[in-house]
């Protein structure tokens, strides 16, 4: 099977070869501990730790659904410790110094009410020549015929306004001004479905990807009864028009608990939940109880077990067995893998589930991966579990 059939016909709960080899990521501070434990110092980003550890690669679409221009990169301030910084949403914080991946200290945020708002959005418009490359062409060439998963991202409707406004900022709006959080939302929708007319029309999409992480560990920062009233109908928007050009797969990538808007999402036409983040409350045996094959998912293994040692490893993966045998799930950390993961373990928990669900070992994973590792003194197969 290709990656493309492979992917689709697991989502879909069809027979395949076996599952799509995939993962979330990794932080940046990930990179620097596995550097010291036999990852090669090339390896050094997500953008190109996926070929390395040999993943199943997704085609994108290049439509550009940001903020044009982009806010001027700034720095404003500077001590031996931080620097006070404007990043390219406009927002202004600070940020440590010593490297470590941490949640910036937030300052101000460039939507704060109706008026700047109306002057934030006129760096939303759909029709702004940089929202396609100039090769546009050869990008539909390449995409049409590629063997991977295509995915256009749909953009989202309440996570940037989180971004612009800040938590509490967008928060306390939804009390104050309803009315102006529900303009904005429908704007947005009406944006992202503007920019993505010339891609529907053009290419063939297997699945769309919203962005939110609107929910944390006590659930979702909006209620269940305003997420009916404000999303789901502008999602609804959004997936009919991308579904013209073939898809029936939409996922939306939110962190934290989800359980209580999984059928707003769903009600909407996003039918596949990732990461499903366990470590926060979410339950991908649940939402399969819940929703049966209706809703398909991604992620599910729980981090904070990558990081127990190796038989807390294989009681995780062993956990989503049946899942996997039931179909439509795709298991990956459920977030990007933490610094507090060996690059042993972590290479473990890699082997012992593609042993497990029968994924084949990467073309040179022994020369690329597991050498110099090795080399290092990070050897993965003394465990039993892999040696049967």
């Amino acid at each position: 099977m290709t990656h493309r059939e492979r992917w689709l016909a697991t989502l879909h709960f069809e027979p395949v070869d076996h599952i799509p080899d995939e993962e979330f990521g990794f932080w940046d501070d990930t990179f620097t501990r596995w550097h010291n434990e036999g990852l090669p110092l090339e390896v050094n980003s997500n953008s190109n730790c996926d070929p390395f550890f040999g993943f199943a690669p997704r085609t994108g679409v290049p439509v550009n659904l940001g903020p044009i221009p982009g806010f001027e990169y700034q720095v404003l301030e500077e001590t031996d410790e931080h620097r006070v910084v404007i990043d390219s949403d406009g927002a202004k914080k600070i940020l440590p110094k010593d490297g470590h991946s941490t949640i910036p200290r937030y300052l101000e945020f460039p939507v704060k009410d109706r008026a700047s708002w109306e002057q934030f959005k006129q760096r939303l418009d759909p029709y702004h020549p940089a929202r396609y490359p100039a090769d546009w062409d050869e990008h539909v060439k390449h995409i049409n015929a590629s063997d991977a998963p295509v995915v256009v991202s749909c953009g989202s409707l309440f996570g940037w306004l989180r971004n612009w406004a800040g938590f509490e900022g967008i928060c306390v709006m939804a009390m104050d001004d309803p009315l102006l959080v529900e303009e904005m939302v429908d704007y947005l929708c009406w944006f992202i479905c503007e920019t993505l007319q010339r891609a529907v029309r053009e290419v063939h999409i297997d699945a769309g990807a919203f962005w939110e992480d609107m929910c944390f560990n006590h659930g979702c920062m909006i209620s269940p009864r305003l997420f009916r009233q404000w999303l789901t109908p502008r999602y609804k928007r959004i997936t009919e028009l991308v579904s013209q050009a073939g898809a029936d797969l939409f996922y939306v990538d939110c962190d934290g608990n989800i359980m209580d808007v999984v059928e707003h999402w769903l009600a909407g036409g996003v039918n596949v939940m990732f990461p499903v983040e366990v470590a926060a409350g979410s339950d991908p045996h649940q939402i399969r109880k819940r929703f049966g094959r209706d809703v398909k998912m991604m992620g599910g293994v729980n981090k904070r077990m990558l990081a127990a040692g190796k038989e807390a490893i294989i009681k995780e993966v062993d956990s989503l067995a049946d899942l996997v045998a039931d179909g439509g799930f795709i298991p990956h950390c459920d977030h990007r893998c933490p610094p507090d993961v060996s690059y042993e373990d972590y290479l473990f928990y890699l082997e012992y589930k593609r042993k497990k669900f029968g994924i084949p070992e990467p073309e040179g994973w022994e020369e690329r991966v597991l050498a110099p590792a090795r080399a290092a003194g990070s050897d993965p197969r003394r465990h039993p579990a892999l040696q049967q």
